[in-house]
């Protein structure tokens, strides 16, 4: 069985601990690699690597980082496929929304490459008689990412490009569950021309993550994953001085009203609550039916919901592939049940899907579940699953009240025919991305994503201006050429312009 090593130095390496952990394919069931799972001192190693790097890195012109940029972005460009397989082969999902995720993550790769425009400062003439001021912003040093399953390329390149690109060396530490991207992107910077030590890839759990937080020589820490760890990594980053955006999970609402094309909005439900098992931090898990659009809504819903083709991610006729681990599988299935358990109508029950060839693979169907009350666990755990949870209200206001009321604000919806329904929702939500009659209102490249209250730890978003932000820090110079004749001018008092 082949072994996943880590990245470190422009080399693979075992690293110094003897710790595995198994890589599955979900859509059979069985491990297929193992992964080496790090130690501190291998987080040592890579951060005393990186920072020697850095040296280098930071000091390169913005011709030579933009060069190695429009390098790396051709290399991932022309190998979308070998990527999308290796996604799908260890997460599970379908290889066209493998391949999807792969180019949400160039988009932000292409934004990268235009460093040397993002990067300006500003610049003032004459602000003082003699003095003028300009500003600029530099790199932080080793940043690091710590990075969820369920998009294993797309979430990293929300991250290192920008970094990167703004001079900084980047430690990645993906999740232990499907690694394989990771490795297989450090080559591709390798061969763009990238110094060795200015990428590196850490593997490993909890062990790795605390290391990470601790280590004096991280400047700065991005996080994609659950609000609980999402907190936590906030707490121990920050109280060791690190410049950290935690970005944490979702209870995403679409409002369908009654004035909506239904038939638009079942569709576009179905994509956004089963596309990738419902495995995604924008996938919409609450649907909100208002007024009378509720009964026609469901019917629409339930019956595309039954046509799903649900198979492994290879077969080309998939459209949903198995969820990330028999672990995740079996949660889903019981919040399922419960909640039938708590009052709840099951419209479409997923469980104990078997497919054929492939008995053994984590699969879970979709699921429709109507009439849910905002105190059953269905609604308000985040299931990460192919689950639909259906909540009736009376008119918008409530609605929107409902989505305010949730400790989540990543992302939501509406879909309706009325713009001042649309403009008194997108204005009354606290949620950080909004899609009107678009279910997945995920930015493009140039604008930053993020979420509100419990979907956000920490001040900035993640790729696009904020990024950059994030990744640099600014200087301000005040400079004065004095003529040699002149006098100093200098006084004790508080310096003012004149």
């Amino acid at each position: 069985m082949s072994t996943i090593e880590h990245w470190i130095g422009g080399e693979f390496t075992a690293g110094a601990s003897t710790r595995r952990g198994p890589v599955f394919n979900p859509a059979t069931g069985e491990q297929q690699h193992e992964v080496v799972l790090g130690s501190a001192a291998d987080v040592d190693h890579a951060v005393a690597t990186a920072k020697a790097a850095f040296e280098e890195w930071s000091q390169a012109s913005l011709s030579k980082r933009t060069k190695v940029l429009f390098n790396f972005r051709e290399l991932v460009n022309g190998r979308v496929k070998e990527l999308a397989e290796l996604i799908s082969d260890e997460h599970g999902k379908v290889l066209s929304d493998a391949a999807g995720e792969v180019q949400r993550g160039l988009e932000v790769i292409e934004f990268a490459c235009g460093i040397p425009q993002l990067l300006k400062g500003d610049y003032s003439d004459q602000a003082s008689t003699g003095v003028d001021v300009f500003s600029f912003r530099e790199p932080l040093g080793v940043c690091a990412g710590i990075t969820p399953f369920n998009f294993p390329a797309m979430v990293p390149m929300w991250m290192y490009p920008v970094a990167i690109a703004c001079g900084n060396t980047f430690l990645l530490k993906p999740s232990e569950r499907d690694p394989s991207a990771s490795n297989y992107v450090a080559q591709l910077w390798r061969a763009a021309g990238l110094p060795d030590g200015v990428f590196t890839v850490v593997h490993g759990d909890k062990e790795v993550v605390d290391a990470i937080l601790r280590h004096p020589d991280i400047a700065a820490v991005s996080f994609v994953g659950s609000t609980p760890i999402a907190r936590y990594i906030h707490e121990r980053a920050g109280a060791t001085g690190k410049r950290v955006q935690a970005l944490g999970g979702a209870k995403n609402h679409a409002i369908v009203l009654p004035d909506a094309d239904l038939d638009f909005a079942a569709q576009h439900l179905t994509a956004a609550a089963f596309g990738s098992a419902g495995e995604r931090c924008m996938a919409i898990s609450a649907a909100v039916a208002v007024g009378g659009a509720g009964d026609a809504l469901m019917d629409l819903v339930s019956r595309k919901a039954a046509e799903v083709v649900v198979g492994p991610g290879r077969d080309p006729r998939s459209e949903m592939g198995p969820v990330v681990t028999a672990a995740a599988k079996e949660r889903i299935e019981s919040l399922i049940g419960t909640g039938e358990q708590q009052g709840a109508k099951l419209l479409v029950d997923g469980r104990g899907l078997r497919v054929a060839g492939h008995e053994n693979g984590f699969f879970v169907g979709p699921t429709v579940i109507d009439q849910v009350q905002p105190t059953m666990d269905v609604y308000t755990e985040e299931i990460f699953g192919p689950v639909l949870s259906v909540v009736r209200a009376d008119d918008v206001d409530t609605a929107i009240d409902l989505i305010n009321s949730n400790p989540y604000g990543n992302g939501t919806a509406i879909f309706t025919s009325s713009g001042e329904a649309a403009r008194r929702f997108q204005r009354g939500v606290q949620v950080g991305m909004i899609g009107i009659n678009v279910p997945i209102p995920v930015p493009m490249a140039y604008y930053s994503f993020g979420g509100w209250k419990d979907s956000l730890f920490g001040d900035r978003h993640i790729h696009g201006p904020e990024g950059v932000s994030f990744y640099t820090r600014g200087k301000v110079v005040t400079s004065r050429w004095p003529h040699v004749s002149h006098a100093s001018g200098a006084s004790l008092h508080f310096p003012t312009a004149s």
